[in-house]
Parts: structure tokens; C-alpha cells; sequence
């Protein structure tokens, strides 16, 4: 067996993006086809299985990748914190698969109370696996739902570069994925009525090509019919970069002594001692 530690590094940080947001979304879409098709649970379950879902992925994938688990992470982190660009396309193609991988496992775990529910597989239970302007419900439209992506998204990147910026307050090393969690149970909590907190262009299009490939038709659309895909594509990538700038606009810049996070990754690692050595 060849050994692993000859691969080229991006193959280990590709598989841990995977990794990560595949964990991500089977605990975040999980939720929500359990509420809606099974009945069991609220809205808070929901905000606080996604947080979880963010803080059990980036545990399982920060020591290799730094764990953005998030096309808007990656992008902004290579806009402000040097990560590579050569690696924007890359991650963003291994965490939407992974989210498509996990999709598809929560389609088919969940697929008989789906059907119960909603026999035709219409917007009814379409929320379980992509968001919806006004969550399907609430007279929101498209442009309302690409300003709430902007503003939930921007929330998104200006928090996690608070609580990630060495030059700052950072929380302990291994405190780091669970406050990024909270930033995002925080979010869903008081901005998830416009357009259901995508945030993330992988995990609403991961799960939304699954749902198309297994019968949602109207996949692509919103309730009014609609095309709205590109809608938690567009909206969460703008709103990423703007986040960021106004991190370093309002507060990076003025960090005396500021110590930039390596090559745009996210302070996931151990610190020297922590954790014994393994074998060399």
C-alpha cells in the first residue's frame, strides 16, 4: 500500500474538505428532513444541529484542510488572508461533492416519510435539502433573498475572522470549530426567515442537485416558479467578501502586532504540546 504521506498535500486537504462539509450537511440537511417529513423537532433543533453540524466538520477537517467547508470562506480567505487561489475552484468542487454525498444519504435514509408527506416531491419538502426565499412560506422573493444572503453571509465571515485572527481574542485552539458553530446556530436563529440561512454555495447546491437527481423537478425554482439556484450561489459569495473587508476595514487593520493566519487557514491545529507526537 502506498503510504499517504507521498501524496501531494492538496490531496489530503481535498479529502478532509470533503470530509468536513459531508459531515456538515448530514447533521444540517438531517435535521430538517426530520422535522419537516417526520414531525419530530422545531426550529431551534434545526439552528442547533446545523451549529453542530459546522463544529463537527471543521474538527474533522481542520488539521489538514483549515476547514472552510464553504465556497464564501475559501474565497474571502484568499481575498484577505492569503490563501491560495489556485486552490479556490479545487475546494469548492470537493466541498460541493461532499455535500452532495451527503444528500443523497439523507434522501435515501429519509426517503419513505418523504414520500408519505409529499408523494409528488414538490416545494412542500423541497426546503429539506435546498432554502427558499421566505422559506417557501412568507411572501419573500428572489431579490429579497439575494440582500438576506449578502447581510447573513457577510455576518458569516466578519465573526469567523474575529474569533480565527491570532492578532485578536481568539478562543483556545480546540474552542476554535465550536464558537464557529455558535456563530452559525446565532445566525439561524435571527436570520433565517428571508431565505432559510444558505450562507454556503456548496451546501445548498450539493443538496439541491441530489434532490433534483431523485425527483424534485422543481428543484431549480422557488414556490413562485422562479429560477433561484443561483441565488445562495451568487448572494453568499458577494456577501463573504464583504464581511471580510469590513473585518479588515474596521478592526484587522488596527491590531497592533497582528499575526496573520498561515496562508488563510483557520487556527485549528494543536498548539506545540498539546497532543503527544505520533510515529515519524
Amino acid at each position: 500500500m502506498a503510504n499517504p504521506r507521498k501524496l501531494p498535500e492538496i490531496v489530503g486537504e481535498l479529502a478532509a474538505e470533503f470530509a468536513g462539509t459531508m459531515i456538515l450537511i448530514l447533521f444540517g440537511v438531517g435535521v430538517v428532513a426530520q422535522v419537516v417529513a417526520g414531525g419530530i423537532g422545531d426550529h431551534d433543533s434545526i439552528a442547533w444541529a446545523w451549529g453542530l453540524g459546522v463544529t463537527l466538520g471543521v474538527y474533522t477537517a481542520g488539521r489538514l484542510s483549515g476547514a472552510h467547508l464553504n465556497p464564501a470562506v475559501t474565497v474571502a480567505l484568499a481575498a484577505f488572508k492569503g490563501f491560495s487561489w489556485h486552490k479556490v475552484l479545487p475546494y469548492s468542487l470537493a466541498q460541493i461533492a461532499g455535500a452532495f454525498v451527503a444528500a443523497l444519504i439523507v434522501r435515501w435514509n429519509y426517503s419513505e416519510v418523504l414520500a408519505k408527506v409529499d408523494p409528488g416531491f414538490t416545494v412542500k419538502t423541497q426546503g429539506v435539502f435546498s432554502t427558499l426565499p421566505g422559506n417557501g412560506e412568507l411572501p419573500v422573493g428572489t431579490w429579497g433573498g439575494f440582500r438576506d444572503q449578502i447581510i447573513g453571509t457577510a455576518i458569516l465571515l466578519f465573526l469567523i475572522l474575529a474569533v480565527t485572527d491570532l492578532g485578536n481574542s481568539p478562543p483556545g485552539v480546540n474552542l476554535a470549530p465550536f464558537v464557529v458553530g455558535l456563530i452559525v446556530v446565532a445566525i439561524g436563529m435571527a436570520w433565517g426567515t428571508d431565505a432559510g440561512y444558505a450562507i454556503n454555495p456548496a451546501r445548498d447546491f450539493g443538496p439541491r442537485l441530489a434532490s433534483f437527481l431523485t425527483g424534485y423537478a422543481t428543484a431549480w425554482r422557488d414556490q413562485y416558479g422562479q429560477l433561484y439556484f443561483w441565488v445562495p450561489i451568487v448572494a453568499p459569495l458577494i456577501g463573504g467578501v464583504l464581511g471580510a473587508a469590513l473585518y479588515e476595514l474596521l478592526i484587522g487593520r488596527f491590531l497592533p502586532g497582528a499575526e496573520e493566519t498561515e496562508r488563510g487557514r483557520f487556527p485549528s491545529e494543536p498548539e506545540p504540546g498539546l497532543l503527544p507526537s505520533g510515529p515519524d
